[in-house]
């Protein structure tokens, strides 16, 4: 059972919240946001002042799932359209780096030809003047999580020379060499 369920989601200043016909909407300073609620028979979500609250019908096995699951997507929700989401991608290799064109993320990446991301809607990516870091941008947490997902699966980091895609303070395991294994003396 989900325990942080049993508390209240704060309202932000500036942000509505609308529930009608099963459908959860917010609004806020950043954009708007909704989303359907396909399990109605398990939840019930009210709205107290300036609280929400996400309570189960019964007191079943799935109905405390739903509960939880619905919980963390009204409060990604909630904190997309008032402060947003953010991740940061690094470019790491020589020669390698990233460019935009119109609605395009151009990316060369040591291989035959450039490699042409279509940025999707609902979605701001940006390069900095190096062409070394990519940050993607936006208020569904599940669009912008999926983008920088995409964009890393193009050239994932190699674990030799690290080389490749990564995330901004992502720890790569490093693999030594066969020249490294060859000095150590190994049997």
């Amino acid at each position: 059972m989900s325990k942080l369920a049993k508390k209240p989601i704060q309202l932000p200043s500036g942000v509505k919240f609308s529930y009608e016909n099963n459908i959860a909407k917010i609004e806020g300073p950043n954009g708007q946001l909704q989303t359907e609620i396909k399990m109605f028979q398990y939840v019930d979500i009210s709205v107290e002042g300036n609280n929400i609250y996400v309570r189960r019908k019964q007191d079943t096995k799935e109905a405390k799932m739903y509960q939880g699951l619905y919980f963390a997507l009204i409060k990604n929700m909630v904190k997309g359209v008032s402060e947003g989401y953010k991740k940061v991608l690094e470019v790491v290799g020589v020669g390698y780096q990233a460019q935009i064109q119109g609605k395009k993320l151009i990316l060369k990446l040591g291989f035959s030809h450039p490699v042409e991301f279509e940025i999707p809607e609902g979605v701001k990516v940006t390069v900095d003047q190096k062409g070394q870091e990519i940050t993607v941008s936006g208020i569904d947490k599940y669009l912008v999580g999926e983008t920088a997902a995409r964009i890393r699966r193009i050239k994932p980091p190699e674990p030799y020379k690290g080389t490749g895609i990564k995330y901004k303070g992502e720890h790569i395991i490093r693999k030594l060499g066969k020249a490294a294994i060859a000095a150590g003396g190994r049997k």
